[in-house]
């Protein structure tokens, strides 16, 4: 299966805004990308309708993703309320570039990390049910999934897994919730990340790729014909998007621990990833495309 390949704009700035999003586009477009990845990290950064007509005149999709910044947690009583006006906005936007998904970690803060006895563990889980639900809702009326995406330990307490992401959203599932997985995270949490794609099934969304290291996926230790073997067993269409960072912002260089280069150049990162990618689609064998 040839599946659509995007990359995010954080590969280049942070945040994105109008100008910096029409430099990408092209730039992206030249390597061959078919698709952007867009970043809500503030509302009003950037213009849906502007994006739409910059993407439509190269001939790319959009997908968007949010962030869980400072000031967003779906578990405190104090910032619960602005996180879902937050991520109404991010289903809005999706909506205006005609994106079916709304990526991200949509629980707690990210970098918030705490623990938890197996009884606050059950009382986490059903609050961030309940903060999800209404959202969840509001998304699917208007044809959006939220995919929700398990980070590394380092980042949350609340979902590392895909079998804890299951268990967490379980009574969510299929009604305007999936997930999104990220062959970052899933390198450091998972025992194999095939498998855990595959215990995903139907309810992977959104397929985020970059290397174990963050950076260009190929020149890394990532199994990633065993990664596109599990994304055929479960029937996953969607695209294959680069999410990798740019260290020259400081926030985002130290939100993602940015600390060196992770290619010769951000260009670099890119096609490097592209080419990669291009070829193990085009190579592998014609049982996968059945």
């Amino acid at each position: 299966m040839r599946r659509q390949l995007g990359v995010n704009t954080w590969v280049w700035a942070s945040p994105l805004d109008d100008d910096a999003l029409a430099g990408i586009a092209r730039e992206a477009r030249g390597i061959g990308y078919e698709l952007l990845e867009l970043p809500v990290e503030s509302p009003g950064d950037w213009s849906p309708a502007l994006a739409t007509e910059r993407l439509a005149a190269l001939d790319m999709d959009a997908r968007v993703v949010g962030a869980m910044g400072e000031g967003r947690d779906l578990l405190d009583d104090a910032l619960r309320e602005g996180t879902q006006h937050y991520l109404r906005h991010c289903v809005d936007a999706a909506v205006a570039v005609g994106s079916p998904t709304v990526a991200g970690p949509f629980t707690a803060r990210t970098g918030r990390v705490w623990r938890m006895s197996a009884g606050e563990r059950a009382v986490a889980v059903e609050t961030l049910r309940e903060a999800l639900r209404p959202v969840a809702d509001y998304a699917a009326e208007r044809g959006v999934t939220l995919a929700i995406e398990p980070l590394n330990r380092y980042e949350t307490s609340l979902v590392n897994t895909v079998a804890q992401a299951l268990d967490a959203l379980e009574p969510l599932l299929g009604s305007g919730v999936g997930l999104a997985l990220d062959a970052y995270h899933l390198n450091i949490e998972e025992r194999s990340p095939a498998a855990a794609i595959r215990a995903a099934g139907s309810h992977l969304v959104v397929m985020q790729v970059c290397g174990n290291d963050r950076g260009p996926a190929g020149p890394d230790h990532t199994d990633w014909p065993a990664i596109l073997d599990a994304l055929d067993d479960v029937g996953y269409a969607g695209p294959l998007t680069l999410e990798s960072f740019t260290g020259d912002n400081d926030t985002i260089a130290t939100a993602a621990s940015i600390w060196r280069p992770l290619a010769e150049s951000q260009h670099e990162l890119a096609r490097i990833t592209f080419d990669f990618l291009t070829e193990l689609q085009q190579r592998r064998s014609p049982r996968h495309d059945a």
